[in-house]
């Protein structure tokens, strides 16, 4: 694919994008980042409105691309960066729901290591169950970023799974039991595509709700208040 023009969901020439893409869920928080903390940037994608950007942070090349909602969505548009735009790591940025009773609104979760109910792993065709990881060097860079910044954070086993409205908490209560820091809806996808391109991935979030207390930010904080998370992502992208 060198003379790649784009593909059904990103008009992006290759060339246009970095070797290291950050990754929120959110267009808008994209645009937010890229407007606030990237110099010269350029806008390589707005179909379907997942915005994409390449600029530089501090001296370093960077691209910023939101990633949608889901597993599916997540699997799209990091299969292509992987495989069609040469990207070599992404970092995903995104929200999760607390599982942990040691975790409240506005903690820094890294996932080392992904749960799932989604059905994502079985295309393989594996003789066995697959705990998709993420990279350690990554996690070692980014847990360095906030240690300097003197931000908390946890490292550990997170949930990802196909259901946000679930019928029943009592699966969440399960997790829980095997010490399973949090739920998100995106990284399964993430990891399982980094790790069969021969790429490295990344997942960190800070926690957005207490699912099991029925507590939430509202949707303007989500995309505004995870200065903390970006700007750990953001600092260890130029080091990696």
């Amino acid at each position: 694919m060198s003379e790649l023009k784009g593909t059904p969901h990103n008009s992006a020439v290759k060339g246009e994008i970095a070797d290291i893409v950050l990754m929120p869920g959110d267009p808008l928080r994209a645009k937010l980042i890229a407007d606030n903390y990237l110099e010269n940037v350029v806008c390589y994608n707005t179909i379907r409105n997942i915005f994409g950007y390449t600029g530089e942070y501090k001296g370093k090349r960077i691209s910023v691309q939101a990633s949608g909602m889901g597993i599916p969505s997540m699997g799209i548009y990091s299969y292509e960066l992987f495989n069609h735009y040469g990207v070599e790591k992404i970092i995903r940025i995104g929200s999760a729901g607390a599982i942990s009773e040691e975790l409240k609104l506005g903690d820094i979760v890294i996932a080392s290591g992904v749960c799932t109910d989604s059905n994502y792993i079985s295309q393989y065709r594996l003789p066995g169950l697959f705990t998709p990881s993420g990279d350690y060097e990554m996690i070692k860079t980014v847990t360095s970023v906030l240690d300097e910044q003197n931000v908390d954070y946890k490292v550990g086993t997170v949930f990802t799974s196909d259901v946000f409205y679930n019928e029943s908490m009592s699966d969440l209560e399960d997790w829980k039991k095997m010490n399973v820091l949090c739920v998100e809806m995106e990284s399964v996808s993430l990891y399982c595509n980094a790790i069969r391109a021969g790429k490295k991935a990344l997942s960190m979030f800070t926690i957005s709700d207490l699912p099991l207390e029925g507590v939430s930010m509202e949707a303007d904080e989500r995309r505004t208040s995870f200065t903390n998370m970006m700007e750990a992502a953001l600092e260890a992208a130029i080091r990696m």
